[in-house]
């Protein structure tokens, strides 16, 4: 009787052993997120942040290489310059703005000038208000995609207007000062 049981256990067990060794069921390979833009437009409505009154209306638009920015943002101080990046985060709630986050940096590069030297990815150029304290954006920013979650998307970041010029030097963010406006990017088709 023992012995069959131990036979009956051992047979089983051989059994069970087989239908478990075959072949690995194939797995899909992950899917990598699109390294081109997916969204055709986005806008950027910037709000007032620190208690100032800068606020704007911008669109993006998709170009080969990157992103174009275009649209006006007023309430700046007269005939100075004012910094412009893309933050990390896609969150303006905070009265300061510092919900937005750092500058957008997803290849961990140091705060440059776009173009010159190393820089982030959200790293643009100084814009410059007129004498009426309004700026006429027409950014292109190189290296980012809008739409299709690649590391180098911008959609649902958010951009933000500083208080002060870029020094394009100083480290995390070119000493720009308060953060006065920010919008959410949004793709709107």
């Amino acid at each position: 009787m023992r012995q069959r049981l131990f036979l009956m256990t051992a047979a089983s067990t051989v059994l069970l052993a087989a239908c478990g060794s075959g072949p690995a069921p194939k797995q899909a390979p992950p899917v990598e997120p699109a390294t081109v833009s997916t969204a055709r437009m986005a806008e950027a409505n910037l709000a007032p942040a620190s208690a100032s009154l800068v606020s704007g209306r911008l669109a993006l638009v998709p170009e080969v290489g990157g992103v174009h920015i275009t649209g006006v943002i007023g309430g700046l101080p007269r005939g100075q310059q004012a910094a412009f990046h893309v933050h990390e985060k896609g969150d303006c709630s905070a009265m300061d703005a510092s919900s937005a986050g750092g500058h957008f940096n997803p290849t961990m590069q140091a705060h440059g000038r776009a173009g010159a030297t190393a820089h982030h990815a959200g790293d643009m150029d100084n814009l410059v208000a007129n004498a009426e304290g309004v700026a006429h954006v027409d950014v292109h920013l190189r290296g980012v995609t809008l739409g299709g979650g690649a590391a180098n998307d911008i959609a649902g970041r958010a951009l933000v207007v500083h208080a002060a010029a870029d020094d394009y030097r100083s480290q995390p963010a070119g000493n720009a000062g308060a953060r006065v406006a920010c919008a959410v990017i949004r793709v709107v088709r």
